[in-house]
């Protein structure tokens, strides 16, 4: 970490809310001043390094929306454009192999790296899952963000992923990995797919985790 970049950053974060305090103490703030005060805050603290853009704080159409939700429910029919929107995006495997190697997977959903600064361009990602949910019984922390993922090929009655019968739920598996936006208007987890976070063959492996017999998720 850059100590007097940081320093700076914060001077200038903080001199920029004082600023926007002082402006405002005579009259309410209003909900676009605070946000424009806040986006000027964000910028002011950041900057571009290694693979790690400014970018990242451009929010799309989903994500603003969701923001400006600020945690309430969505009007019905904005949600149900956000997912309509978001389901387009689902790329389905282009080999049409839904499922590669759980053991990989797992490695994956075990792994917190990735995206930051310091990571090298194509550096494969890890998927962090861990961080939200329990993946299987022999984990002894796991965060509770998400809901539990063990047993969930089990619990859905896959035991043959590639039946006819197992194809809706693989296939809903997919799209939730690749876009969970598609499902869940302001879900808070990850679009892997959908923001390159995870190559094609990585998803594949964390669909095998979680559907595959022989998957520590569904034993």
């Amino acid at each position: 970490m850059n100590i007097s970049y940081t320093r700076a950053a914060l001077s200038s974060a903080g001199l920029a809310f004082a600023a926007f305090f002082l402006s405002s103490c005579a009259t309410a703030p209003t909900a676009q001043q605070v946000d424009e005060a806040t986006q000027q805050v964000l910028k002011s603290s950041f900057r571009e390094q290694g693979i790690a853009k400014m970018d990242r704080l451009t929010l799309d159409a989903s994500n603003q929306a969701c923001s400006e939700a600020a945690g309430k429910p969505l009007d019905e029919k904005l949600a149900k454009s956000i997912e309509e929107a978001n389901l387009k995006t689902v790329k389905l495997p282009s080999d049409g192999k839904f499922l590669g190697n759980w053991s990989e997977g797992e490695k994956i959903a075990q792994n917190g790296r990735g995206l930051t600064w310091s990571d090298k361009p194509g550096e494969a990602n890890g998927g962090s899952c861990y961080n939200c949910h329990q993946i299987s019984k022999a984990e002894l922390s796991f965060g509770s963000i998400g809901p539990s993922l063990y047993n969930y090929g089990k619990l859905r009655g896959v035991s043959n992923p590639a039946s006819p019968e197992s194809k809706p739920i693989v296939e809903y598996t997919w799209g939730k990995l690749w876009n969970a936006k598609a499902y869940n208007a302001c879900s808070g987890m990850p679009r892997f797919g959908h923001a390159s976070i995870l190559s094609e063959q990585q998803i594949r492996d964390v669909m095998a985790l979680l559907l595959d017999p022989n998957s520590p998720v569904n034993k």
